[in-house]
């Protein structure tokens, strides 16, 4: 479930009801819970539970600057599991499958699924069970379960198949060592957990030494909360020889080691200079206002050296709310407490401060990153190809663009166009003064986003929230795409569409797929016939598409959907986003 690393999509606080809400799911869920074990893991007291929403859908909870406790595949309940840090605390929490050996353990940690033949069945039998129920995975001879999953058949069914059952037993949706435990969002296991005012308080980097992943639960999770460290080095007592796969280093680099030793002032230094960093290259005045945990895990992190852990806690300030205010008081930014939220807000940049003129930010080199989703696999003789969403400015955002001196005959992506109404608002003083997260419209800017869009009758408005600004101003102008494969660039008017895919039954149990949409694309769909035919061994043919001119389809024989589409990913470059299949031979 989270084998590769995933970026959190956003990050809040649950409100008291959602609080309530999470308990009385994780006890449907987990039905042989107690009150006890789930106080361990949801403490009642505890003034904070932040939950991470990923793009994927999938939900993690988990007390504010301590460890992941749950996580919610669907993010609507139904597929809610404790973490494997959740089950270290309660180890009874689910009921548990033994593994035969530690030979089987390697698999499971480096996030294979448990199969039928890899479990050990006790003398008494198999014990009863239906599909879908939680289950967690051990080792022999040690409590701590390593991973967690959900049954895919009954024990009947299990009893049935026997041996035979080498399919996926119990799916791996969580194990040791998985992305979650490097959640920059969770405090690692090596520190204590005494915080709750703000999430980013007392973030660590966890390395973890030795050859071994397994842990030993205390005897009681009632008596002791705490996960150590030196509890991890004995996480799989009888397996002597499962290790750490060669990308998580078991050695801390002299670097990192030498940036743990900084002094209390080291650190404020570098707070301040992070804090800098940030204000120059990536916090942008239409973002105010922002919330102080949204600057320092988005903003202020990033800006750290190579190696180098923050914590504010050892900082002189001790706390995130105190150093920014302190900020405020210096003069650098405005900042201000919402009652609401219970969190400081960052209102304005003080961008005539003299900290902020005498600092220079440094210029950092992003590495290379690799998308798969449009780049050509290597080998290929095609050419990578690019695509892009563009907007042309209309008669109606023309006054908006040409008051900031830009060009109105150009085309402009989806942040370059939305920077121009801010800019207009920041040329013009827009800025709702009693409230800073709104822009006041003045007649230009009023006509430029309503004007012909309201119903006769209706009153404009005379204020729009920063976070509508910029999708109302795209609104008003005409979207294009822009395709470039090579030295071929093409932008037409419309949103691009998507390459379909359909395979179809022709003349009894005969397979047809057919490919069409390949023109958006810059791809030929004679050559791509010609290629088909000798890649899959089949005849291939083009037709053109009725009542649509100059538009073709290819018709490959056999139900090749699945390899037509990664030919196209591999070879063609083509986002999979932009790919769609549609199998009518399924009953």
């Amino acid at each position: 479930m989270f084998k590769k690393h995933v970026d959190v999509k956003a990050l809040q606080r649950l409100s008291g009801a959602d609080k309530k809400k999470l308990r009385r799911t994780a006890k449907e869920r987990f039905p042989q819970a107690s009150d006890a074990d789930l106080d361990a893991i949801l403490p009642p007291k505890v003034v904070e539970v932040t939950v991470a929403k990923y793009p994927n859908r999938v939900l993690v909870y988990g007390i504010e600057g301590e460890f992941p406790m749950l996580f919610d595949i669907d993010g609507r309940g139904h597929e809610l599991f404790p973490t494997v840090y959740a089950l270290w605390k309660v180890p009874d929490l689910l009921p548990a499958f033994t593994l035969k050996g530690g030979e089987v353990s390697r698999f499971i940690l480096g996030g294979a699924d448990l199969m039928f033949p890899g479990i050990s069945i006790p003398p008494e039998g198999l014990p009863s069970f239906q599909p879908g129920q939680p289950w967690s995975v051990k080792v022999p001879g040690n409590p701590a379960p390593i991973a967690v999953g959900a049954t895919t058949m009954s024990s009947n069914e299990a009893l049935k198949a026997g041996d035979s059952a080498d399919g996926r037993y119990v799916p791996n949706e969580g194990f040791y060592e998985d992305i979650v435990v490097e959640d920059r969002n969770y405090a690692s296991p090596s520190q204590p957990a005494d915080s709750s005012e703000d999430h980013v308080e007392g973030m660590h980097d966890s390395t973890i030494e030795g050859e071994e992943a397994a842990v030993d639960v205390s005897e009681s999770h009632t008596t002791d909360h705490d996960i150590h460290v030196e509890a991890i080095e004995d996480l799989t007592a009888g397996v002597s020889e499962v290790k750490l796969p060669e990308d998580n280093a078991t050695e801390e680099p002299t670097e990192e080691r030498e940036h743990q030793n900084l002094s209390t002032e080291e650190i404020d230094s570098l707070l301040d200079k992070c804090l800098l960093q940030a204000l120059h290259t990536s916090v942008k005045d239409k973002d105010l206002p922002i919330p102080g945990s949204t600057l320092w895990s988005n903003h202020i992190l990033p800006c750290r050296p190579t190696g180098v852990t923050l914590d504010i806690k050892k900082s002189s300030h001790k706390k995130l709310s105190k150093w920014l205010q302190s900020k405020s008081s210096a003069g650098l930014i405005s900042s201000k407490e919402d009652k609401h939220k219970k969190e400081v807000m960052l209102l304005r940049i003080n961008r005539g401060h003299p900290d902020y003129m005498a600092f220079k930010p440094e210029k950092r080199v992003q590495e290379p990153v690799v998308q798969h989703d449009n780049v050509v696999a290597e080998g290929s003789s095609t050419k990578q190809l690019e695509v892009a969403e563009t907007y042309k400015p209309s008669s109606h955002v023309n006054p908006i663009i040409m008051a900031v001196g830009a060009d109105t005959s150009k085309y402009y992506s989806a942040s370059e166009a939305s920077d121009i109404v801010f800019r207009y608002v920041e040329k013009e003083n827009l800025v709702k003064q009693t409230d800073k997260a709104k822009v006041v419209l003045d007649v230009a800017l009023c006509d430029a986003l309503y004007k012909g869009a309201i119903k006769k009758g209706s009153a404009y408005p005379t204020e729009i929230h920063k976070r509508d600004l910029g999708s109302t101003f795209l609104n008003r102008m005409q979207i294009h795409h822009r395709v470039a494969r090579g030295n071929e660039v093409v932008i037409r008017k419309g949103a691009i569409r998507t390459i379909q895919i359909m395979t179809e039954r022709r003349q009894g149990n005969k397979k047809m797929t057919r490919l069409s949409g390949l023109e958006c694309f810059l791809m030929d769909p004679d050559s791509l016939a010609s290629e088909l035919q000798k890649k899959f061994a089949c005849s291939t043919t083009t037709a053109e598409l009725p009542g649509k001119k100059g538009q073709h389809e290819v018709l490959v024989q056999g139900g090749v959907i699945d390899d037509l589409a990664k030919h196209l990913v591999d070879h063609y470059g083509v986002p999979k986003r932009f790919i769609e299949v549609l199998d009518k031979t399924k009953r």
